[in-house]
C-alpha cells in the first residue's frame, strides 16, 4: 500500500502525489468523494495507474452545498485565502460566506485585496473591506503583478487554499509565487486525460511543498446549507 496526496480532483478520477515524489492516476472504486489535499492510501492496479483504497481522518474539509448537492473544494487545509480585487465588482456576501465555513472548520483566513496598481480604484474597495478589517480578519493589499512576494510569509508553516470569484486573480498570484504553476497545471491536465475512463475537461487544482499551496477554480456561488445555525457546528 502506498501513501499520497489528491492533488488533482475530478468527478472519481484523481492525481495522487505519493511521498516519494511520483504522480500516478488513480481511481476510487467507492461513491465518496475526494478533494485536493486528501491524504490517501493507493494501491497499483498496473504501471500507469493506482486505485485509492482508504482515507485517513481529515483535520479540515472545505466544501460548499446547496439543497441539491455539494462541492468539496479542498481538505487538511488551515488557512483560507479570500481574493478579492479592484475590478471587477466582488461580492460582500460571498466573502462573508467563505469566511463562515472556514470558522466552521477552525481554519485561518486571510483576505488578499489584489490589484492596488489600479490606485484610482482603490479607495471604493478598501472603504468595503473596512467591516472585515474592524472584526479582526487581516487584509494584505498588493498588486500580483509587482509585489506577490508581499503574500509568501503568510504561507508559512500554513496549508492554504486561495478562493474567490473568477477574474479576482488567483491564477495570477499563483503563477508570480509559483512560476512553474502553469507547466504545473498542464501536467495534471495531460496526467488525468491519459488514464482509462477520465473525462476530457480536467479542471486540476494545484498543490506545492512547502509551503502548501492550492488554487481553486473561480467561485459564482458558495452555498452554506451543509451548516447548521447553532455555533457548535463542525460542518461535516
Amino acid at each position: 500500500m502506498l501513501e499520497g496526496t489528491i492533488v488533482s480532483a475530478h468527478g472519481r478520477h484523481y492525481l495522487v502525489e505519493l511521498t516519494a515524489g511520483e504522480t500516478l492516476p488513480a481511481s476510487r472504486v467507492k461513491r465518496s468523494e475526494l478533494a485536493c489535499g486528501d491524504q490517501v492510501l493507493i494501491q497499483r492496479s498496473s504501471d500507469t495507474q493506482g486505485v485509492i483504497d482508504l482515507i485517513p481522518p481529515r483535520s479540515t474539509l472545505l466544501y460548499r452545498s446547496n439543497d441539491f448537492r455539494q462541492k468539496l473544494i479542498a481538505a487538511n487545509v488551515t488557512q483560507i485565502i479570500i481574493v478579492v480585487a479592484t475590478e471587477p465588482p466582488y461580492s460582500d456576501e460571498m466573502i462573508s460566506r467563505c469566511i463562515v465555513a472556514a470558522e466552521s472548520q477552525r481554519m485561518k483566513t486571510l483576505i488578499v485585496f489584489n490589484k492596488c496598481d489600479l490606485s484610482d480604484r482603490i479607495a471604493p474597495t478598501s472603504m468595503a473591506l473596512v467591516p472585515f478589517e474592524r472584526i479582526g480578519y487581516p487584509i494584505l493589499r498588493l498588486s500580483a503583478h509587482t509585489d506577490a512576494e508581499a503574500l509568501r510569509p503568510y504561507l508559512l508553516g500554513q496549508t492554504s487554499v486561495l478562493v474567490g470569484q473568477s477574474g479576482m486573480g488567483k491564477s495570477s498570484l499563483t503563477n508570480a509565487l509559483l512560476h512553474d504553476a502553469n507547466a504545473l497545471t498542464r501536467e495534471i491536465s495531460s496526467a488525468l486525460n491519459s488514464g482509462k475512463h477520465t473525462t476530457t475537461h480536467a479542471t486540476p487544482l494545484s498543490v506545492r511543498r512547502p509551503p502548501a499551496l492550492i488554487d481553486s477554480p473561480g467561485l459564482q456561488e458558495f452555498g452554506l446549507r451543509h451548516l447548521s445555525k447553532t455555533p457548535s457546528s463542525t460542518g461535516f
